[in-house]
């Protein structure tokens, strides 16, 4: 039971403290699931965030729900998404009662700005952590590279590059072990 109501209030705080959505919850997740508790590898925090992006829904709540059902099954996946969803409903629902009074306010307009150029600022730093772990040799370079340029240019959707990139993948990886497996025979 310790554990269900820890699991509910970090991932309160990860979304009471998370503005931007998914992307911008990456660093916090790192930080609390990885390095302090120990809940998931960096690796598969990515792994958990790369299905969560494929998966119908917020990336921050499925993200959620995969790590707490790690930790403590279905119940554990329950606390972590309603962890991760309240702080954003009751935020909402406060500023839905009150945004047509406020929000031609200037200082409320520059305090958005503030917010995003920090989440833009939270974002990229999560990327480069990411990338570090990610681009390990010169097939997933070419991934990425793949990836960054057809994402700028096109309105291709995510979840084909993630699908195609995880092909990709494992074409790359099967053939690098076939190949492995042909030269030891020989």
């Amino acid at each position: 039971m310790k554990i269900l109501l820890k699991l509910f209030l970090i991932f309160a705080r990860i979304g009471g403290f998370t503005f931007g959505g998914g992307y911008a919850m990456l660093p916090m997740l790192q930080k609390e699931v990885v390095e302090k508790y120990g809940w998931a590898t960096q690796e598969e925090l990515m792994d958990y965030y790369a299905i969560g992006q494929c998966t119908p829904g917020v990336i921050a709540v499925n993200t959620a729900t995969f790590i707490g059902y790690k930790i403590k099954g279905i119940p554990g996946a329950i606390m972590a998404t309603l962890g991760v969803v309240s702080p954003s409903l009751v935020i909402v629902s406060v500023i839905a009662a009150f945004i047509s009074n406020f929000q031609d306010l200037q200082v409320v307009q520059h305090a958005f700005a503030g917010i995003r150029a920090a989440v833009v600022a939270l974002i990229i730093s999560a990327v480069i952590k990411i990338g570090k772990k990610s681009l390990v040799d010169i097939f997933t370079v070419i991934i990425f590279l793949a990836v960054a340029g057809l994402s700028f240019f096109t309105d291709i959707s995510p979840i084909l590059f993630v699908v195609a990139a995880g092909v990709c993948g494992l074409v790359i990886n099967l053939a690098k072990l076939r190949k492995v497996k042909d030269g030891g025979e020989k």
